[in-house]
């Protein structure tokens, strides 16, 4: 069973789906660490990440871990590298492969059938699981989105605005997996509310409906 939180980039999922999960005794799933750590591995192969079969073949043969916040490629710990802006954008541009996708949400499909998650995505609720029982669709103003990431990465606002709107554009236009909220989904607006907030709405719709 998940709970899945989806959103564009620094709407506040990650943040969000932690609380969540530490909240309701939950596992966390970042799937985006996923596609990060397939861009990684690219990235070092010196593979043009616009090759959807090179790339693809990258993401079903990958060494792949997930351990609570540890993000493990081959055994070496990468959730650190994966965060810089050359992944991030490589990461865009890969996940639109659909063999890429494919090879990803078998993983996503096979991790969530065997606990309770809270999985934060881009189609977590529209592809990975569709049949959630709690759907939330985070969303935030363009300039709130960039303060946020530019915060955590230490890049010029500026910069980060014009990257999230690019990455904006490639998530809702990719024929696989588009960005777009689930008919059924909750959407929260967290422009001007904390993440604390957020995170005790969800936790409220999650006991609501039974969940926890």
């Amino acid at each position: 069973m998940v709970i899945a939180i989806d959103g564009p980039a620094g709407a506040g999922k990650s943040t969000v789906a932690r609380g969540v999960a530490d909240a309701l005794g939950f596992t966390y799933l970042d799937s985006g660490a996923m596609y990060r750590s397939v861009a990684l591995a690219v990235l070092r192969a010196g593979v043009d990440p616009d090759d959807g079969e090179q790339v693809a073949t990258i993401a079903r043969g990958l060494e792949l871990e997930l351990d609570g916040d540890r993000v493990l490629v081959g055994g070496e710990d990468v959730g650190a590298e994966i965060r810089s802006p050359e992944v991030s954008a490589t990461a865009s541009r890969v996940s639109v492969h659909p063999g890429v996708r494919a090879a990803l949400v078998e993983r996503q499909r096979g991790l969530i059938a065997a606990g309770r998650y809270v999985a934060e995505g881009r189609d977590i609720g529209t592809v990975v699981s569709p049949d959630s029982p709690l759907k939330v669709y985070l969303v935030a103003g363009d300039a709130e989105r960039a303060r946020r990431r530019a915060a955590q990465t230490g890049e010029p606002v500026a910069g980060v605005l014009a990257a999230i709107g690019e990455r904006d554009t490639r998530d809702r236009e990719r024929a696989h997996g588009a960005l777009r909220a689930a008919e059924d989904a909750v959407e929260l607006d967290t422009t001007e509310i904390s993440a604390t907030e957020v995170v005790a709405r969800v936790v409220e719709l999650a006991r609501e409906r039974g969940l926890a």
